[in-house]
């Protein structure tokens, strides 16, 4: 009976290791997608019609669709996207997916400062980590299922929950957007949360954000971020840290080979991220002329966030709670304001020649919308305050992967990069609302969504043809 046991053993491990080699020399599944148009976001030409070929989560090839199926194996697995525009993966370039803030009742709101946003940031802080990390990957599916193949998380996240979704995405476990974590934010005492009960209050804080009050403990927060493996650092600056403080930061992140975002909204504190060498500012509302040049001059990137643009906030308000007649007066000042200065504000940056990219800033539950459609409605501002609809293409493909650093991996859809891909059906050019409503997504070569596929069905194709949602199964991780 023994010896019975130690022979099906074998058996069973001969017939495990021939599977493994036999998986091992199976030829690599190659994909060929096709579509009446291709964009190239960096140079606004358009191929049509047009084809990709995949092989191994990457583009192997870009072309005409005879010039590609000629090419192709005779096994190649086809996904047919008839009349459809492909474009590059989108890149959300500044986000918060570990945070999702309900607005609180109007009677809250005015009980203290920061009313709108400090009790939703508070009540997330004290969510257990994996709770918030699970939240975390609803929003990122969310945001992959809209089209955004990449983002860059910046902040609010715990102490490490974006680096642990990062791997938990790389490694296949959670569908999410390749995501570059930064972290905890570095900020001045007393920013974002304040006035707490002294005996829990350093706690808390400690749990979000990482307090510099002198350039010995800027050099430590950075080196603090670094043991967690962080992909960049952020800091928030609103004149109430010092540019030593500032420069210590970007002196010791850069030593750490990782980029620098800043938070600056003042002209103040855009002075100071540029004096010290920031990679980024994100927001920079109060940015100078002299400023735009300057940063322009440095290769200094400015992040567009058009969060609350266009009326954008009040939709979320109107949708969330009741708003006294005072209140909903207030806020439509208040949107009037936003439009206008909007409008000047990109119309300067445009004509500055500074890089820029846009992200959305999203981190607020907007009732009707996932956390996706929500982020996608920066597109729409964006063309409201009149940038064209090329430049916006190119501030959420091409200029975002540079800001990145990853122009290598992603932002183009050209061979040797990421087989991040979108298809919409309407011209984005014509109309960039056409970026809401994305319905075909691949990621490395896994498709995530298919509403489009025209081809039959067959043994080559699989379930793709059918048009239903796969689970994301990782290529090459970034």
């Amino acid at each position: 009976m023994a010896h019975m046991r130690k022979l099906l053993v074998v058996t069973l491990l001969f017939a495990l290791f021939a599977a493994a080699a036999a998986a091992a020399q199976a030829p690599p599944v190659v994909t060929l997608v096709k579509a009446a148009r291709l964009l190239d976001p960096r140079t606004g030409k358009v191929l049509a019609p047009a084809a990709v070929l995949v092989e191994n989560g990457k583009i192997s090839e870009v072309g005409s669709q005879s010039q590609l199926q000629a090419h192709a194996p005779a096994a190649v697995r086809t996904i047919d996207l008839g009349s459809a525009t492909l474009l590059p993966g989108l890149i959300d370039s500044h986000t918060h997916l570990l945070l999702d803030v309900v607005v609180p009742p109007e009677s809250e709101i005015n009980r203290r400062s920061n009313g709108m946003f400090f009790p939703g940031l508070l009540l997330a802080i004290t969510m257990s980590p994996s709770a918030r990390v699970l939240l975390g990957a609803q929003l990122a599916h969310a945001d992959l299922e809209s089209g955004f193949t990449t983002v860059r998380n910046l902040g609010h996240s715990g102490v490490d929950g974006d680096v642990a979704l990062r791997d938990a995405i790389n490694a296949g476990r959670v569908s999410g957007p390749r995501l570059l974590a930064s972290g905890r934010k570095l900020i001045a005492p007393g920013a974002y949360i304040h006035s707490l009960n002294a005996a829990l209050a350093e706690p808390i804080v400690q749990q979000e954000f990482l307090t510099i009050a002198r350039p010995e403990q800027a050099r430590e927060a950075v080196r603090a971020n670094v043991f967690y493996a962080v992909d960049l650092i952020k800091i928030a600056i609103e004149d109430d840290i010092t540019p030593a403080e500032v420069s210590t930061v970007v002196d010791e992140a850069h030593r750490q080979h990782l980029k620098v975002a800043v938070h600056a909204a003042s002209t103040g504190s855009i002075q100071m991220a540029i004096d010290a060498g920031a990679d980024s500012i994100e927001h920079g509302n109060d940015v100078t002329d002299a400023q735009l040049k300057s940063m322009r001059d440095k290769g200094i990137f400015l992040d567009i966030t058009p969060t609350f643009w266009g009326g954008s906030f009040t939709r979320i308000l109107e949708a969330s709670i009741v708003m006294s007649p005072a209140m909903k007066s207030k806020e439509a000042a208040a949107d009037e304001r936003t439009r206008q200065r909007s409008v000047s504000f990109t119309q300067r940056i445009l004509k500055s020649g500074v890089k820029f990219a846009a992200g959305s800033d999203m981190c607020w539950a907007y009732p009707g919308k996932t956390r996706g459609e929500a982020s996608a409605l920066m597109f729409s501002h964006l063309r409201e305050a009149g940038m064209p609809a090329l430049d916006i293409l190119r501030a959420v493909t091409s200029n975002a992967a540079e800001m990145l650093g990853w122009q290598d991996r992603i932002g183009a859809v050209e061979a040797g990069k990421f087989a991040d891909l979108i298809a919409v059906t309407a011209d984005p050019l014509a109309d960039i609302g056409a970026l809401e409503q994305v319905r075909f997504v691949m990621k490395g070569g896994e498709v995530i969504r298919n509403d489009l596929a025209v081809s039959p069905p067959s043994a080559a194709m699989g379930r793709e043809a059918l048009g239903e949602e796969l689970a994301y199964v990782p290529g090459s991780s970034p």
